[in-house]
């Protein structure tokens, strides 16, 4: 089989089969496509490929500046689809496995204070469309700890406001309820009042059927996981945030500003959408490190 009609195949079975989300097919296919374009530089068939061809392609990625996190998660698509490869007998053996991933130093995820986000939400200007759509997006994002697309993929008939939950899609299409605090609730109202009536006038409405999408930019249609990143990025410069904001900085906020409240890690679990507690988990280091700061600027023989 010709590498790129297996790579076709293997992202076809992701989609398909595995029913992974599009972003990550989308990655699985950027991973591979280098893979790829590696294999044919060398002019290397499929099953030519051996171990030492792997840690070539490894190394290669190494001197493109790629750190070991980015190193790592090539490896991880390769060999999903060697692995792939093997399900449908194109290959015999697989020359990933005994490949050891690179070591990466797992870092704990950064969130801001309670006075950063104070700061940030007085950032968007409530009398323009732009501001009130995006004080709520802010207050949602916050509020939820959805993910970027997850947010962006929203529907109005998602938000139920009379429940005070919201239904979200995450990774595997697993859907879940979130609770929503009163001031996102009051904050995304008030956007569907004055602000969202007005960004879907910038469409053509007898060519075009309004956008049943939530969140909407200034043509009327679905804003962008880019556009998302790019108003955070503006508000927390003005609110003064030295790090560049994301919407995974405000995730994690949400997660850590809850377990510090007492929150369960469970409940954090299924409001997260992680599949595993394990992942959740990470969120308690946080807190351990936090106490560890606390009683070493607090304690008089720290």
């Amino acid at each position: 089989m010709q590498m790129e009609a297996l790579i076709s195949a293997f992202l076809t079975y992701t989609k398909v089969e595995k029913g992974l989300a599009a972003n990550t097919v989308a990655a699985y296919k950027r991973d591979l496509g280098k893979f790829a374009a590696f294999a044919e530089k060398r002019k290397l068939a499929v099953e030519e490929l051996t171990r030492d061809s792997v840690v070539d392609f490894l190394s290669e990625l190494y001197r493109q500046g790629l750190d070991s996190r980015s190193v790592a998660r090539h490896l991880v698509s390769v060999r999903n689809l060697f692995r792939f490869a093997l399900s449908e007998e194109a290959l015999t053996s697989d020359p990933t496995l005994n490949l050891e991933s690179p070591k990466v130093r797992k870092s704990l995820p950064t969130y801001l204070r309670m006075e950063e986000v104070d700061r940030l939400l007085s950032q968007p200007d409530p009398s323009t469309r732009n501001g009130l759509r995006d004080r709520a997006i802010i207050e949602l994002l916050y509020s939820t700890g959805l993910r970027v697309s997850e947010l962006a993929d929203l529907k109005v008939a998602d938000v139920e406001r009379r429940m005070g939950c919201l239904r979200c899609v995450g990774k595997g299409d697993k859907e879940r309820l979130v609770p929503v605090g009163r001031k996102a609730l009051a904050a995304v109202q008030e956007y569907l009042e004055k602000s969202r009536p007005q960004l879907q006038g910038g469409h053509d409405s007898a060519k075009k059927a309004p956008s049943p999408y939530l969140f909407v930019n200034r043509s009327g249609n679905r804003i962008s996981r880019v556009s998302i990143w790019r108003l955070l990025s503006e508000h927390g410069r003005r609110a003064g945030i030295r790090a560049r904001l994301s919407p995974h900085k405000l995730r994690h906020s949400f997660a850590t500003h809850l377990l510090e409240r007492g929150a369960d890690l469970r409940s954090v679990q299924l409001m997260l959408g992680h599949a595993d507690i394990s992942t959740t988990q990470i969120y308690t280091h946080v807190m351990e490190e936090r106490l560890k700061q606390i009683y070493k600027a607090h304690h008089p023989r720290a």
